[in-house]
């Protein structure tokens, strides 16, 4: 049966190509919309350049035909402006009559009410409240799914596998394990995923594998690895160096709450490759500037002077290594070791505002808090990734500033499932935090 979907602002504010991913249905646009788009189309920011996007857009529909009858779109449905039923008449007295999202929704509810066919009219809307008023009007709603993943089926990157004390010792002994002789707990691996070996004659005994490219698992290389004074702390982190540390793996994804060590990790194993082993000529450290909303140049000072509330994460993180840093002399090798790498041009820390047209090449870049970021975002920012370039993203899903995203439809979560089956891909989730005992203990209390 086909269905007529309302899209509501914030679903084209979110993905412009929204319009056209609904097959063969109708979509209907109420000028409410077109008119909240409008309002957009100033903004510097992924919202204002998909606001322009949807203006362009709708612009060329119109050589296909006339906006308000409906032109059709290559999908076999049809897509139109709507000009009439504006009136907030239909909604109850409750509803505020001059607020937009109460105009959209007496689009949607007019619609529904004049069909003589049973065509479902069915909300779209990134707007949880929306969705809830729509629901209390007898309205179907719904989010807009495309590029969403199920954030409690998210891929870890590892998994447990219970073996007898003789495939571990095989495992060890031939430096090899064919994953078919785990049985079914072996079927489905994915290039890179690790597997904890454990006894299942309840021993101690274990064992730390990674499935590499030919198929096979093989014992970690890096098991204890020491980068700048920073060790793993548990097999999750174990896992997360192996990744960090092989230049054969070009893209790592890092996801966990607060505390578990993702940044840090992830910057020690960028300082080691750049300074220590030379891998790569420098280490690029940006994260995107979610939470001021407008551009750097609405705060005062030069560059560094802008970015430095935002970047002091980061900062915060780098003092940590270079304290760390042979038992703590690091800090003993004259002035600030983080402004000395600055000044050999072996480090930098830059916000994203920037990075659309630019090429990275031969860099260790690091991309901190990816979670606030969309899909078209993410896609940006990795097809900026040059020869030779390893990109690392880190994040939290389930904290987000940005207004339109959420744990499963941030740009995040939708790289770890679109890379999990490539070879040059790796991703763990990180789960026991390692900050302090306080902040773990806060973690799970509070």
């Amino acid at each position: 049966m086909k269905k007529t979907f309302v899209l509501d602002t914030s679903v084209l504010l979110h993905e412009a190509e929204a319009m056209f991913a609904f097959e063969d249905n109708t979509v209907v646009i109420p000028i409410a919309v077109v008119e909240e788009v409008d309002n957009h189309k100033r903004r510097l920011d992924e919202i204002g350049r998909n606001a322009r996007k949807v203006s362009h857009q709708l612009d060329e529909l119109r050589s296909r035909g006339k906006l308000n009858q409906g032109v059709e779109l290559e999908g076999g449905g049809t897509l139109r402006v709507e000009l009439n039923h504006q009136s907030a008449d239909i909604l109850p007295a409750s509803f505020d009559r001059h607020k937009v999202d109460n105009r959209i929704l007496a689009v949607a509810l007019s619609l529904q009410a004049e069909k003589v066919e049973p065509q479902p009219v069915i909300l779209v809307s990134k707007d949880l409240n929306m969705r809830v008023k729509a629901d209390s009007l007898g309205l179907l709603a719904q989010d807009f799914e495309r590029n969403k993943v199920q954030i409690e089926e998210l891929y870890s990157g590892n998994r447990t596998v219970r073996v007898s004390a003789e495939v571990i010792n095989r495992f060890y002994s031939a430096g090899a394990l064919d994953p078919r002789e785990l049985g079914e707990d072996g079927e489905g691996l994915s290039p890179n995923e690790f597997v904890l070996l454990e006894d299942e004659g309840g021993t101690s005994q274990s064992g730390m594998a990674r499935l590499d490219k030919g198929g096979q698992l093989v014992p970690l290389r890096t098991l204890h690895a020491d980068m700048w004074g920073i060790k793993a702390r548990n097999k999750e982190q174990r896992f997360a160096v192996e990744l960090l540390l092989n230049d054969d793996v070009r893209l790592v994804t890092l996801v966990g709450r607060a505390g578990t060590g993702k940044t840090l990790l992830a910057l020690a194993a960028g300082l080691q490759k750049v300074a220590e082993e030379n891998a790569y000529r420098k280490l690029l450290v940006s994260r995107p500037v979610v939470p001021m909303g407008n551009d750097l140049g609405f705060l005062p000072g030069d560059m560094e002077e802008k970015l430095r509330p935002w970047m002091q994460p980061l900062h915060d993180n780098l003092e940590l290594i270079f304290a760390n840093r042979e038992g703590g002399r690091g800090k003993d090798r004259g002035g600030n070791p983080l402004q000395n790498l600055r000044d050999l041009g072996l480090v930098d820390i830059e916000a994203l505002t920037y990075i659309r047209g630019r090429s990275i090449p031969g860099q260790f870049f690091i991309l901190d808090e990816a979670q606030n970021l969309t899909p078209h975002e993410v896609k940006t920012v990795i097809t900026r990734v040059g020869e030779g370039t390893k990109i690392v993203l880190t994040g939290d899903p389930y904290q987000i500033d940005h207004p339109y995203l959420d744990s499963s439809s941030n740009g995040l979560t939708y790289v770890v499932e679109k890379f999990k089956g490539e070879p040059i891909a790796g991703h763990i989730t990180l789960t026991k935090g390692e900050r302090s005992e306080l902040a773990e203990m806060a973690a799970q209390l509070l």
